[in-house]
């Protein structure tokens, strides 16, 4: 196996599983899937396929590549099966403790080359993960965003044991596969994309839910607006260019007085009654209906596109 194909086994078969698999199939890599949930593990390889050949026709993969990793790709019948020749194990069970914990006991015994164990945890800290492992310095969480094969951030999560050269090498894997990765120096519970993202939706949805503004329109305004602005600089460069010469010293001077009373004004509930869930999930199916397949569709093409756009001026 070369440097630039390494072995994958993916244990889990949902969604992030799926993503995960038809990005390193997309790029050529080996990879094996394992789900102890069988009707999971059977329909996953059809999915897999398309999502990497979708890849393809957003100009995000290379045909001959996608071609090989498909043919790569094989159904495991045990967890031994999936991770005996795994340089890298990539655990994507559902978000539940004591399944990963298991899991990751599990691949002490049936992976013991393996140079990588990362959980998707959205989460759960690497240190509870790990807990029962004996060799915690090859631990650390993954953690993608959904779509994983489009959405190129990853963010990487060492456990107190964590070797530094692990983080490293997983980190340069990354890369390989054109992800975006970036260090959490200390474990939060969401992390850092999900917290932020926790933070923005309660805020959209206070004004859905106090008829500020209806779903489709804010989803466009947030599109459109700050989230095309933090795509090109995210927001502490974002306000530390709005200022021009005078830099992030000049915004907090000329604005930190009214984003304060921004802050003052912003919703602080923690918890959804059953009402406003119903609220919010009528409010949003009723924005949406009869258009998500298409809709995914042109979301994908948005992201390939911006994508696209941000890696060519990079390269400028």
């Amino acid at each position: 196996m070369t440097d630039s194909k390494i072995s994958v086994a993916i244990i889990g078969t949902g969604d992030i599983g799926r993503g995960w698999a038809a990005l390193c199939v997309a790029a050529g890599w080996p990879v094996a899937l394992f789900d102890r949930e069988s009707a999971s593990l059977e329909s996953a390889p059809a999915e897999i396929a398309e999502r990497a050949g979708h890849l393809v026709s957003l100009d995000r993969a290379v045909p001959d590549d996608v071609e090989h990793g498909v043919r790569s790709l094989k159904i495991a019948r045990s967890l031994l099966q999936a991770c005996e020749d795994a340089q890298w194990i990539i655990e994507s069970a559902h978000e539940d403790l004591m399944t990963k914990q298991k899991l990751f006991e599990a691949f002490e015994s049936v992976a013991p080359n393996a140079k990588i164990v990362t959980s998707s945890s959205t989460a759960l800290l690497p240190k509870d993960i790990s807990a029962r492992c004996r060799r915690p310095d090859r631990c650390l969480i993954a953690h993608p965003l959904n779509p994983p094969e489009l959405i190129p951030l990853v963010e990487v999560v060492p456990g107190p044991q964590t070797d530094a050269t692990t983080v490293e090498v997983l980190k340069a894997w990354l890369r390989l596969l054109k992800r975006i990765p970036v260090t959490i120096k200390k474990a939060a519970p969401g992390f850092i994309a999900g917290r932020i993202a926790a933070a923005v939706w309660r805020e959209a949805i206070d004004m859905v839910l106090t008829g500020v503004i209806d779903v489709d329109d804010l989803d466009r305004a947030v599109s459109v607006g700050p989230a095309l602005g933090w795509a090109a600089a995210g927001p502490h460069l974002t306000y530390h260019l709005a200022a021009g010469k005078k830099g992030v010293t000049g915004f907090l001077q000329g604005l930190l007085g009214t984003f304060e009373g921004l802050w003052a004004s912003a919703p602080t509930w923690s918890k959804l009654d059953p009402q406003q869930q119903r609220q919010l999930t009528q409010a949003i199916e009723k924005a949406y209906e009869g258009q998500i397949d298409q809709i995914r569709k042109a979301r994908d093409r948005r992201l390939a596109g911006i994508l696209k756009g941000l890696e060519q001026s990079r390269q400028g």
